[in-house]
């Protein structure tokens, strides 16, 4: 499986438009080489940089149909946007829904944020509003196939 974006390359800057000092919109993410037998997928941003011990969420959303090859820029910032149809989103690390742009401290360097896609044989009937942990928690065992996709932002 792939995970690729007209934004932005693989391990090259994320674009200001999808950043904290943007617009904070979701960048546009398309997937190829999907495995038979997906019934959903769930896909989790995050910022392993961050100043702190875990690793700080942007974003997460799941529950995305299995016939999905992408999601379109700026998804709603809602526990069920209406793009994709009948997908959830969860917490992200500021307590909020939906998506998150990234916003290192300035000058805390390079930090890389990993689009990691789950593709998921079982039905996509999670309940808006889960963490992270939570979300690996009730995907574990489904995962068919798994890709990332990594973007860099630096704050000066």
């Amino acid at each position: 499986m792939d995970l690729t974006s007209e934004a932005f390359q693989p391990s090259t800057t994320i674009p200001v438009k999808y950043t904290g000092e943007g617009e904070d919109v979701s960048p546009p993410l398309r997937w190829t080489g999907a495995p038979d037998g997906v019934r959903h997928f769930a896909l989790v941003m995050d910022d392993p940089d961050a100043p702190r011990s875990e690793p700080w969420v942007h974003w997460l959303i799941y529950n995305i149909p299995g016939y999905a090859e992408g999601l379109a820029e700026g998804v709603d910032k809602a526990e069920a946007p209406s793009d994709p149809s009948g997908a959830a989103q969860g917490l992200n690390s500021w307590g909020t829904i939906g998506y998150g742009g990234p916003m290192p401290p300035p000058g805390h360097g390079t930090h890389h944020y990993h689009f990691k896609l789950y593709a998921l044989d079982a039905e996509g009937d999670l309940p808006p509003g889960l963490s992270k942990n939570d979300l690996l928690e009730r995907i574990d065992g489904h995962v068919l196939a798994e890709t990332e996709l990594v973007g860099v932002y630096e704050r000066h």
